[in-house]
Order: C-alpha cells, then sequence, then structure tokens
C-alpha cells in the first residue's frame, strides 16, 4: 500500500438499511512510511485482528454497513481516546490532555510502545508531532466515521445496534491482563459491565454462539475500550457490543494463514448478522 492508500473503507448496505453497524478498528495492514519502527512488518502484524472484516463480510447483505480501518493497529490503534497518550513515548511534554485508561502501563495506549509480548516496537521516541500526525490523519478520520454512522442510523431509525469487530490470541501473552499462558474461551462478549448495551442485546448475541456450539464469556478478559464507550448510549437508543472471536477458531496464530475452521465460523457470523438484522428491524421507532 502506499500513502495514497485510503485510511478507512466503507462497505455501504447492499439492500434494505437496518439499524446496525458495524466496524473493524485493527484488520488493518498497512504500514505508513513514516512509522520508523525497528521490528519486521511480520512482528507488528501479531497486533492485527487478520480476516476479521473478511469474516463479517456478510453485513452489507444483511443492511448493515461495515467499516474498517486499512492502517495497522501498532502505528495507531483506533479503538483508544486521543488522550491515551504512552508520555514514555513522547519526547518532549506533551502539550494536550491525558486521561490514564491503564494501557500505557503496558505499552499499548494509543500508540503502543511494546507488542504484546513486550517486544519493543521502536528504538527511538516518537515527536509531539509525530503524535499529532497520527491523531489527526488517521485516528480522528475512523472515529469520526464510526460516529457519523452510528449517529445517521439512530437519526434514521430511532435506535441504533454497532458491533465493534475484533479478535483475540488464543493464549494470553506476557503483558496480557488476564495472565500469561491463559487460554481464552472462543468468543467473549464485552458491554462495559452492560454499560454500553442492552442486556437483551447481549444475549441475543451470546445465546446465538452457545447455541452453535462455542464457549462464550463476557468481559472477561475484555470487557471493549473506547469504541464501545464512545458512542453508546443504551437509554438513548445507541447500543453497542464488542465482539472478539479466537484466532484459534480460523488461522494459524503463527503463519497468520487461515485453517479448516475459517469457512465454517464465517458461514455462523453470516447467520448471526442475519439474526441481528432481524432483531435490529423489531426495535425500530423510527
Amino acid at each position: 500500500m502506499s500513502e495514497t492508500t485510503p485510511v478507512f473503507r466503507l462497505h455501504w448496505p447492499t439492500t434494505a438499511e437496518v439499524p446496525l453497524v458495524f466496524d473493524s478498528p485493527h484488520s488493518g495492514s498497512w504500514f505508513p512510511d513514516d512509522f520508523r519502527h525497528c521490528r519486521t512488518e511480520r512482528e507488528l502484524r501479531d497486533g492485527e485482528d487478520c480476516f476479521i472484516q473478511e469474516l463479517f463480510g456478510a453485513a452489507p447483505a444483511h443492511g448493515a454497513p461495515l467499516l474498517e480501518a486499512s492502517f495497522a493497529r501498532t502505528y495507531v490503534d483506533a479503538n483508544r481516546a486521543e488522550t491515551d497518550i504512552d508520555t514514555d513515548l513522547i519526547d518532549g511534554q506533551w502539550p494536550h490532555p491525558l486521561t490514564d485508561s491503564g494501557k500505557g502501563k503496558s505499552g499499548q495506549a494509543l500508540v503502543w510502545r511494546n507488542l504484546s509480548d513486550g517486544r519493543p516496537i521502536y528504538a527511538r521516541k516518537l515527536s509531539v508531532a509525530e503524535m499529532q500526525h497520527r491523531i489527526e490523519q488517521y485516528l480522528r478520520p475512523y472515529q469520526s466515521a464510526l460516529k457519523g454512522l452510528i449517529e445517521q442510523t439512530h437519526a434514521r431509525h430511532g435506535v441504533s445496534y454497532h458491533i465493534n469487530c475484533h479478535s483475540l490470541q488464543s493464549v494470553g501473552g506476557k503483558m496480557s491482563q488476564d495472565g500469561e499462558g491463559t487460554r481464552r474461551a472462543d468468543i467473549v462478549l464485552g458491554d462495559r459491565d452492560g454499560s454500553s448495551c442492552s442486556a437483551e442485546f447481549t444475549e441475543v448475541v451470546r445465546a446465538f454462539f452457545a447455541n452453535a456450539g462455542y464457549g462464550v464469556k463476557i468481559n472477561d478478559p475484555y470487557k471493549g475500550v473506547e469504541l464501545v464507550r464512545a458512542f453508546s448510549d443504551p437509554a438513548a437508543g445507541r447500543h453497542s457490543l464488542q465482539i472478539e472471536l479466537n484466532r484459534a477458531l480460523y488461522m494459524n496464530e503463527k503463519t497468520l494463514k487461515k485453517n479448516d475452521g475459517f469457512k465454517k465460523l464465517q458461514d455462523d457470523l453470516s447467520q448471526l448478522i442475519a439474526q441481528l438484522a432481524q432483531f435490529a428491524r423489531s426495535k425500530k421507532t423510527a
């Protein structure tokens, strides 16, 4: 990819729209020229949600837009607030407001300092100008696009349901909050302890996966981060839920190639999307 690569790709519905929005903030594999990292691109892809945009690719056929980031998660993490700055990575004084999500401690705030196993991404610090560039040219356009989709959906239908699509490593790494070596569930749903969507919406998704034979956990080890926090307001009819798919279900985590389970998971997700489209349609108030 080149510097003319779009920051994101938006796949519009190809049938009648429903109040449902999907986004994949971590499936991009574009490494902008100014990254100036000290790792191989293969190493940097350890942070990538490989194939997630493809696994959820049926969304437009069921009336829901699908937004996907093009840029690599390790360049700038679209699922972080722009104030979530790791000051240990900055050369100089950061001149803007700061919030501490706790991600900086593990080196995985807005711009990652290291990979999930602790390997450093840079042999240098980033200038204030570099950090501002990544915020202005990459983070804000993606988050603004997602916010716009949710707001437009809500305005048209009186309600919106947002699925934030992710993958997770099958086993916890060195920097993982659930501990190194911890084996993860097949599916992890995050609703920020019930604050980002209705319990009904979480249960619809949980029951689908459980009935399909998957092991499901809720808010363990991931509860959802910025994108389900910032744009949700269940009391006002804006619901956001994070879905994490265990990578071992569909890919080889060492080679980053699809495995024999890919097609089954993709088919199951297509059925989930169809069910969610029906559910969301039944909740329209406008």
